[in-house]
Order: structure tokens, then C-alpha cells, then sequence
């Protein structure tokens, strides 16, 4: 079967069929976009596949429709939205088509389909308010994609397709981008698990280059470690590891007298030479050399096993 048509509906547009439209242009390139709601269109066919309309949920007919009596729920009850649906069905392949390594894509595909696709099902569906963000409502994606709708009184009849496909532009880079930054999480995951073997009961672990560290640390276990220290572009850094992966408590504070420090007032008061800078949060500082940051972690590691003493 040869998709030739991507159709969902005309009229006014929401995330749902706009992030569904980024995933299956990426998958049927050559296919044509129809939005309408003839009858002509939204009728199942061998050359097309139909969401957000069409009034049925019929994976093998090429229907994604979720407005029905009956709608599709996911296995914990809540409801699907065309985007849900899509990436259920699709998601998979559109990761195999972002060059996502094929032992990654059921990670990602779970992990993207909670923290990016069900709160858009649960937007669309109102089991969840956009109000609920309260002042950050309009800044929320699925209230962004509504500020590119045509205003009430527009009298360009291209208005709602020129819309739509901005809409669709924009979306296809976050998409994509949250899809890379996922990915790369993943590979992230492998160099710190290296380290972390490599660093054995020492609460300082090195990384080659600065990534995302935490949750391998949380996923190993290693409750042991305090610091992190790794280079940047022109200098080292050291960072501390967060408790929680929303919070800003970190498992231990660089110490309190090089808080907001820089230069040589850092240096005569760590007693480091290199050190550069730390953060009046006291969550990450700086030196200029590898033996400098790790002689600076050494020292909060002291400190902050004697303060838990």
C-alpha cells in the first residue's frame, strides 16, 4: 500500500493533529497533507491515512479518530487524542526514521509518549486544563500552537492553511529536537556508567565532556557520589548532583565561603590555584585546570561529609 494522501480535518487546528501531521510527513514524505471534511477525503482508503476525523478508530482501515462514542482509551484508562493514537501506531517507526539506535527506540518511544504525548491527549481530551499552568497557560506548547490560528475576522481564505502549516513547522522542531535530546540521553547514559565503574566508592566522578549524569547515577545505585567534574570549552567544571530530578537541592553544597567568589578571591579562600568561579547557589564552580576542579571537589567532599557528621 502506498500512502499518497495524509488528510485530517479543515476549519480551526489544535496540537493534536499538528504533531500527528510531524510524524507522518517525516514517515510518508511524498504524501500529500488534505485537510478537509469531505466525505470524499475522510473515508477510508488504501492511498491515506485519516486523523482527527473520520469519526472511527480502525488502525488496519487507516482511520485514527478518537471525537466517537467509543473512543480508544489507553490500557490505564485515560483518553487517546489523534496524537496518541499516531504515535502508538507510528511512533516507532518515526524513531527507526530519526536515526535512533534500534536498542533506544522502546525507551524513547515510552518516555517521549509520557513526558510529550499524553499531555497533549489530556489538553485535547479536557482532562486537563491549560489554566492549570496558571500564568505559564499561554506559554504552554499546546497554547502556543493556538496563538497561530487566524484571528476571528481575518478575510484571507488562506489564513487557516498558512496557520496550520507554521504550526506545523514549529512543531516538527520541537519534536525533533526533543527526540535528539532524548536520544542522546540514552547515549549519555552508557559514558556515565563507564565512569561510575570507573570511579568505584570515590564521590567524585570524571566525565569526558560535559552530558546528562544524573539519572544513570540514580538508575546505578550511586548514592555514594557528591560531585561531578568534567571540561568545557576553556576550562573544568564541578557540579553538584540534584536530589530530585525538579528540585534544586543538590546532595551536598560547594562550601559557603566560595559562594559568589571569582579569580584570585576564590583562590585565597578554597586555596586552589585555577579556581575561577562558584555560584552564589553554590551548585557548580569552575577552575581552569583538571587538577584544579578535582582539587576543589576534593575539598567540598570534606567538607560536606564533615558537616553530615
Amino acid at each position: 500500500m502506498t500512502i499518497e494522501h495524509l488528510v485530517t480535518h479543515s476549519g480551526g487546528f489544535h496540537a493534536d493533529e499538528v504533531f500527528s501531521s510531524v510524524i507522518l510527513t517525516r514517515l510518508y514524505p511524498s504524501a500529500k497533507l488534505v485537510r478537509s471534511r469531505s466525505a470524499q477525503w475522510i473515508t477510508a482508503g488504501p492511498d491515506r491515512v485519516i486523523y482527527d476525523v473520520g469519526g472511527a478508530y480502525d488502525a488496519a482501515a487507516g482511520i485514527f479518530d478518537h471525537h466517537q462514542r467509543g473512543a480508544p482509551l489507553r490500557p490505564d484508562g485515560q483518553p487517546y487524542s489523534s496524537f496518541g493514537l499516531i504515535w502508538h501506531h507510528f511512533g516507532r517507526a518515526y524513531l527507526e526514521a530519526s536515526n535512533v539506535p534500534a536498542e533506544d527506540i522502546e525507551t524513547l518511544h515510552a518516555s517521549f509518549d509520557a513526558s510529550f504525548v499524553l499531555p497533549i491527549d489530556q489538553v485535547d481530551n479536557g482532562a486537563v486544563s491549560l489554566s492549570d499552568a496558571g500564568p505559564l497557560a499561554s506559554m504552554t506548547l499546546p497554547g502556543l500552537i493556538e496563538t497561530l490560528k487566524p484571528v476571528f475576522d481575518s478575510t484571507d481564505p488562506a489564513a487557516e492553511e498558512v496557520g496550520f502549516h507554521l504550526a506545523l513547522s514549529i512543531a516538527r522542531s520541537f519534536t525533533e529536537a526533543r527526540v535528539a535530546n532524548s536520544a542522546a540521553k540514552c547515549r549519555a547514559e552508557a559514558v556515565v556508567y563507564q565512569a561510575i565503574l570507573a570511579a568505584g566508592s570515590d564521590r567524585i566522578l570524571e566525565l569526558p565532556m560535559g552530558m546528562p549524569f544524573r539519572p544513570a547515577i540514580v538508575k546505578a545505585g550511586a548514592d555514594h557520589l557528591l560531585f561531578v567534574v568534567h571540561p568545557r570549552q576553556q576550562d573544568w567544571c564541578v557540579t553538584g548532583i540534584r536530589q530530585t530530578e525538579d528540585g534544586y537541592a543538590q546532595r551536598a553544597d560547594l562550601p559557603a565561603a566560595w559562594a559568589g567568589l571569582t579569580g584570585v578571591a576564590l583562590e585565597q579562600v578554597c586555596g586552589v590555584q585555577g579556581a575561577s568561579f562558584c555560584h552564589n547557589a553554590r551548585f557548580i564552580a569552575a577552575a581552569a585546570t583538571r587538577e584544579a576542579a578535582l582539587a576543589m571537589a576534593r575539598l567540598a567532599v570534606d567538607e560536606a561529609l564533615a558537616l553530615q557528621a
